[in-house]
């Protein structure tokens, strides 16, 4: 499925843009993970490759990674960048979807 197509979902995707060489990206992704399954799967995961998709990166204006979007029917609602703590991104996620 392509990038418009996902973040255009009414289900919240959360766009988690990172580089395979990030270590806290590593970290980053596996909580998405969990949280997800914690969460019963409210939103979506969708993982861009910075050094693979890098117009994808620039048109987000991704300059550090790891990046965090959260869109709804192809608005984002939400952006971070760096690692936050996984009791406070599970917030977040459960108040925008």
């Amino acid at each position: 499925m392509g990038f418009r197509k996902e973040v255009s979902s009414e289900v919240p995707t959360l766009v988690h843009f990172f580089a395979p060489w990030c270590l806290p990206c590593k970290t980053m992704s596996a909580m998405l993970h969990t949280i997800n399954k914690e969460v019963q799967g409210l939103f979506n995961i969708l993982e861009i490759d910075v050094d693979v998709k890098k117009k994808l990166g620039r048109r987000y204006t991704v300059k550090s990674v790891p990046t965090l979007l959260l869109f709804k029917n192809g608005e984002p609602l939400w952006r971070h960048v760096g690692m936050l703590e996984k009791v406070e991104l599970k917030k977040i996620i459960s108040e925008l979807t």
